[in-house]
């Protein structure tokens, strides 16, 4: 059964381009031209994922939003007007699950739309273990502690969310944009040289405490746990 997007948007071209588009994917797309429109045919229909503009007639996208999240966890993407910022801040503490800035690439509505989903269904997916143990290295995510060769180690948040995932894969080869992606979310205006930084610091902690594991750069790609 194809995926269903729900489209809420007052822009008539802009709706019919995403669907057009979405169509083209295979998803099974439906239109709604305000924001009381919208959450009607949310409740409704029930659909996969839904694009949501923030400025509508009826209700914004704001109100529709917190609306949907308040009786769903449906993913939902919100279309904002390029460089305002307070609407992509106002968006995330509605319940949105990422943003696109307008006027938008539809490669990227396109990846945004499949990464949210990937994330959906690893949440709704049984839950992963979330302490994570190799030789002299404890990785213990829900009390936030590393413990390396016996010691805890006091670890910054990001530091350990990094670890984590990396290490939760050992041996894949992850590039900066996915761990920004994955680690730092849709909410991170920052560039790719962070990770570095943080896998810096990480090595600093980690150096020669084990030859069963490390930390690795893949020279052009990006970084890996690799398990030996």
């Amino acid at each position: 059964m194809a995926i269903s997007v729900l489209i809420v948007e007052d822009d008539r071209n802009i709706a019919e381009l995403l669907q057009l588009y979405l169509e083209k994917e295979g998803y099974a797309v439906t239109l709604a031209a305000d924001g009381g429109q919208g959450l009607s045919k949310f409740r409704s229909l029930s659909p996969d994922l839904v694009l949501l503009d923030v400025m509508m007639p009826v209700m914004d996208g704001w109100s529709v939003c917190r609306a949907i999240r308040a009786e769903s966890k449906t993913p939902v993407i919100m279309l904002t007007a390029k460089g305002e910022t307070d609407d992509k801040v106002a968006g995330l503490k509605a319940g949105a699950d990422d943003y696109i800035t307008k006027p938008f690439e539809m490669k990227e509505v396109l990846a945004r739309i499949e990464a949210v989903l990937r994330r959906s269904a690893a949440g709704a997916a049984e839950p992963k273990p979330r302490r994570i143990v190799f030789d002299k290295l404890v990785i213990d995510m829900d009390a936030f502690e590393l413990t390396v060769d016996g010691k805890k180690v006091d670890t910054p948040p990001k530091e350990m969310e990094l670890l984590f995932y990396l290490a939760s894969s050992p041996n894949r080869v992850y590039t900066r944009n996915q761990l920004l992606d994955e680690v730092w979310g849709f909410d991170y205006f920052g560039d790719s040289r962070t990770v570095d930084v943080h896998v810096k610091r990480l090595r600093e902690k980690l150096e020669g405490v084990s030859d069963k594991w490390s930390l690795k750069t893949v020279w052009g790609v990006g970084y890996k746990f690799e398990v030996l």
